[in-house]
């Protein structure tokens, strides 16, 4: 078996016979005669019993060879299908099929110029009259020798996976259409969509430790944001947008898990004069209609766990499931009752302050939960950009739980100057105290609450939804997820 350095020196030097033979190396583009086509659109051109009038060239990457001598069947892939096309020594110079079959591998792009046909065995193909090597591979695509040798082997080239398995591209497809949904619907319900920081002074909007970076023009460290914008679309509201959502990254220094990524899209909307109630209603509205469209099917099946996102959503409260699942009451338990519960239900938890173990105590309970679900009631320590309730302990906060996780996140939006400076105290304290995910104030933001925000409703979600409806871990819905370089062997 040859090595793929024996291999790469093969293929080098039939890339130098084609050059000598006048051959073009890396041509610009396509110089044959015919119609470009792609493989779908040459197929269903065809029709049993008529004969195709017109020159049809397609193009693509080679995916199999088959025959020799006289007769040479080639697939060629390219992004809507794979279609066979056939070299012949009476339409083709025997020249020409001497020329491909020693110049062309498996995994070279080629264009081939001829005339769409049926075989005697039902095979839609392409009768080859002319051939142009567009990109020699120097590099042979994987096979069981030379295969993708690990999941991050197999991440670091993501593209040999989209060359080999269409599979693995029509899930990107699928997801481009989620995003189009989305901004389908909240055009359609008069919401603007608008672009905000990604680089900040702060990182508000969210409890994540954030990316560092530094701005050389100014002179100091600035921030990855970890939300899309929501401070900044709150200070649209207060300048007079009704209804605002941004698109975006988003960036968390925090682990990775199936459900986590320190680099993901998500959306945040933010309308004026409507609270977590109304976020409900449009949420859901939203929900099935991405399942409807994307997935086509409002049920799923996944981690255990059946739901129905066209059944209706149940309300579940924060203090009352807890309470349920575990017996502890967060209202009247001490930081030592969560901790000893947590130590009995073998969850390890990190952080020693009350938000952290309240927080832990519910992912405990949460998995547990089927949905589809509202979240709702949650303390207000969790929360410490949302509304108080009138009891003055929960906040008007609403999280969607499907299948044991949270896929989405609102409230209704905190806009009393006053009690946002404490909240922001507070996270600051904890931030002193090592807390490295608390929120990090900003009282330029409570400073615009004080010259007036109007009652607001917000909500975000992304990817994690998208690959949760999908039954995939998040990083396989990445283009290309991050990983660490390959080491150098030299």
């Amino acid at each position: 078996m040859a090595s793929l350095e024996e291999l790469r020196s093969e293929r080098l030097s039939k890339l130098q016979k084609a050059e000598e033979s006048g051959k073009a190396s890396f041509p610009a583009k396509i110089s044959l005669v015919g119609e470009l086509m792609n493989a779908k659109t040459v197929k269903e051109s065809l029709k049993e019993g008529e004969a195709h009038s017109s020159l049809a060239i397609v193009a693509g990457r080679v995916m199999s060879k088959r025959g020799q001598g006289k007769i040479m069947f080639v697939d060629i892939a390219d992004e809507s299908d794979t279609i066979q096309t056939v070299f012949k020594i009476d339409t083709l110079a025997e020249t020409e099929m001497i020329a491909f079959a020693e110049m062309v591998d498996l995994g070279d792009f080629i264009a081939v110029s001829g005339t769409p046909f049926i075989t005697q065995r039902g095979e839609k193909s392409v009768e080859v009259k002319e051939w142009e090597l567009l990109t020699k591979a120097l590099l042979p695509m994987p096979s069981a020798h030379f295969g993708l040798e690990n999941e991050e082997e197999a991440m670091r080239k993501r593209y040999l996976g989209f060359a080999l398995d269409p599979g693995k591209r029509d899930l990107f497809y699928k997801k481009a259409k989620f995003w189009k949904v989305v901004r389908n619907f909240l055009d359609e319900k008069g919401f603007l969509e608008v672009e905000t920081p990604t680089l900040e002074t702060t990182t508000g909007g969210a409890e994540a430790r954030p990316f560092k970076t530094y701005h050389n023009d100014f002179n100091m460290d600035v921030y990855m944001r970890i939300c899309i914008g929501e401070l900044w679309q709150k200070r649209l509201m207060a300048g007079g947008f009704a209804k605002t959502y941004e698109i975006g990254r988003a960036y968390r220094n925090e682990g990775s898990s199936p459900e986590h990524l320190q680099e993901f899209t998500n959306c945040e909307f933010y309308m004026a004069y409507a609270d977590y109630k109304d976020g409900m209603k449009l949420v859901c509205e939203l929900y099935r209609k991405i399942a409807l469209e994307v997935f086509d099917t409002t049920k799923f099946e996944m981690k255990g766990h059946t739901f129905d996102l066209g059944e209706e959503w149940k309300e579940i409260d924060y203090a009352d499931e807890i309470k349920n699942q575990t017996g502890i009451d967060i209202w009247g338990a001490s930081d030592e009752d969560i901790k000893a519960k947590l130590t009995e239900l073998h969850v390890k938890y990190d952080g020693e302050n009350r938000e952290r173990l309240t927080d832990t105590l519910w992912k405990y309970c949460r998995k547990n939960i089927s949905g589809p679900a509202f979240l709702v009631n949650h303390p207000l320590l969790v929360a410490p950009l949302a509304k108080p309730r009138d009891d003055g302990k929960t906040a008007q906060v609403f999280q969607p739980i499907f299948a044991g996780s949270e896929v989405g996140r609102g409230y209704s939006e905190l806009n009393d100057p006053r009690i946002q400076r404490t909240n922001f105290e507070q996270q600051q304290e904890l931030l002193d105290a090592g807390d490295e995910e608390a929120m990090m104030p900003d009282y330029e933001f409570v400073e615009m609450l004080e010259h007036g925000m109007p009652p607001t409703c917000g909500f975000g979600f992304g990817d994690r939804l998208f690959a949760f409806l999908s039954g995939l871990p998040i990083r396989e819905t990445q283009l290309f997820p991050l990983v660490k370089p390959k080491e150098s062997n030299s």
